[in-house]
């Protein structure tokens, strides 16, 4: 007996509205067991392995890969019967009618167990368990979304009023209505169209020219006003030949009797303009989705709402690499790697603990300043699917070769796209460490919610007075970003000092710890 059962995509984080379809490791008609993994999913923060609710045979996939879904729409139907397993799927069937969220345990098995960082026993293969996978229906509010010409549904095009279908267009640039001339009168002029060259009925000045810059510029040198004509290009948009031909208009019809002579001008911009212009073919335009989507999103809310404010600081690190050097030989460390981002890291936490408020976050509904008693030290990672920036929860609590351990596993899962939205919630400060790409500093911006970030350069020899003779030594820039609601000018100085002083000196770490 036949009975089908979907399963709706669900949220695998704190309040994560949609995600893409990575890769589907099942087809119709293959058979599922409960727990075994069917898709992967891609959402705001990392790749996620969603585990089957059912067991029974799959009998239509909803959502193919690459495509951006909503929580909570079917992605798969599973048929459930009899003759499909349907004692197996009873229990996950109760699970589907739960409108309670995912569990945090719905990630992969090979994450070990979920939100510990442990792994399971050896010889026991660990199940992920999906609890309550539904989505309570209201629970999380979206303005709908509608297909637009600019781009597939997902991809953060505007939605816009449902127009003729017309053929693909090159992108356009919204202009500013263009000044009138001087003996022009103080009335609403007509528009450029929006619906495939009609004008629209009763449309104002309010409504702005569609053009892309080369014709604005054109439009600009030649006089011509962009709202006072009609565009003939795709989505009402103005052309080159639309400004022209305005600018060959006889001076009677309002135009400025200079415009014909102007056009001697045209060829010389034209020009410039060819040799500007790229044809459609030689472009590649990627998707905005996953985290390129959500890290855009984060760090333009954080640039315009925390105030920023960079510090630098050129330090002598001959002394960290020596002692970087030695602590390589030394038994506790034999099995990790030993990199000047671990001694940055403990000179980052035993600065937080002389100045505290530099770990702490800005609440603006409860009007307070959260200043965190420990260190979820945040390291941004560079990876195929954009910047992420994972943690390691309780850094102030562990030892230095633990330190080490730790900072090797984050690189390596990042590195591997297994970094886990647990992975990147709760961090209180973060360091970027720019140096491997060879430059030597930069203005970091901060990860939401957190006052500060450190930006470390590369180590590089350079002239340096050192015990009041000129010599080549090792030196990095370091550059601290700081929430100016929180972190004055004074307390980011003095922990940019403080982490400068421990690297010059290492020795002040075994002192101020």
């Amino acid at each position: 007996m036949t009975e089908l059962k979907q399963f709706k995509l669900p949220d695998v984080g704190e309040g994560l509205t949609e995600a893409d379809i990575v890769k589907w490791h099942v087809q119709p008609g293959d058979k599922v067991t409960i727990n075994q993994v069917i898709v992967e999913i891609e959402t705001a923060k990392a790749v996620v392995e969603l585990p089957s609710p059912f067991a029974g045979v799959v009998t239509e996939l909803h959502t193919a890969e690459g495509t951006t879904v909503d929580v909570g729409t079917p992605i798969v139907s599973i048929d459930v019967g009899d003759g499909a397993g349907g004692a197996a799927a009873a229990a996950p069937a109760e699970a589907a009618e739960s409108d309670e969220r995912t569990d945090a345990a719905a990630l992969p098995a090979a994450e070990g167990v979920a939100g510990t960082g442990e792994a399971a026993p050896e010889g026991e293969k660990r199940q992920a368990v999906l609890v309550g996978y539904g989505v309570k229906l209201g629970r999380t509010f979206r303005r709908p979304r509608r297909a637009t010409p600019s781009g597939p549904p997902g991809s953060g095009a505007p939605a816009v009023e449902p127009v003729a279908e017309a053929p693909a267009a090159e992108p356009v640039t919204e202009v500013a209505p263009a000044a009138a001339p001087a003996e022009a009168p103080p009335t609403a002029r007509p528009v450029a169209p929006v619906n495939g060259g009609q004008r629209a009925e009763g449309a104002t000045a309010a409504t702005r020219a569609l053009a892309k810059p080369p014709v604005r510029k054109l439009a600009k040198d030649l006089g011509v006003d962009l709202n006072s004509l009609t565009g003939s290009g795709p989505q009402g948009s103005i052309t080159r030949d639309d400004v022209q031909q305005a600018a060959l208009a006889p001076a009677g019809a309002g135009e400025p009797a200079g415009r014909l002579a102007d056009l001697e001008v045209v060829e010389e911009f034209e020009g410039e303009f060819e040799a500007g212009r790229v044809d459609e073919d030689e472009q590649e335009r990627v998707p905005i989705r996953g985290v390129r989507k959500h890290t855009a999103a984060a760090v333009t809310a954080s640039a315009f709402t925390a105030p920023h404010v960079t510090e630098f600081l050129q330090v002598d690190v001959t002394a960290m690499t020596e002692a970087l050097a030695r602590m390589r030989k030394l038994r506790e460390f034999a099995d990790v790697p030993v990199r000047p981002l671990l001694l940055v890291a403990r000179a980052l936490i035993i600065a937080i603990d002389r100045h505290p408020m530099i770990n702490s976050s800005w609440d603006e509904e409860a009007q307070e300043i959260v200043i965190h008693h420990y260190v979820n030290l945040g390291i941004a990672a560079a990876t195929e699917r954009g910047l992420v920036v994972p943690n390691i929860k309780g850094a102030h609590d562990m030892s230095l070769p633990d330190l080490a351990r730790e900072l090797s596993e984050l690189a390596q899962t990042a590195r591997a796209g297994k970094t886990t939205p647990d992975d990147m919630r709760g961090g209180t400060i973060t360091i970027t460490n720019v140096g491997v790409f060879g430059v030597d500093s930069g203005t970091p911006i901060l990860t939401p919610g957190e006052a500060a970030i450190l930006a470390v350069g590369r180590i590089r020899d350079a002239p340096w007075v050192y015990k009041g003779q000129l010599a080549v030594r090792k030196v990095t820039t370091l550059a601290l970003s700081f929430d100016h609601r929180i972190v004055d000018g004074d307390l980011g100085s003095a922990v940019l000092r403080d982490v400068g002083e421990m690297l010059e000196d290492p020795i002040r770490m075994l002192a101020w710890a």
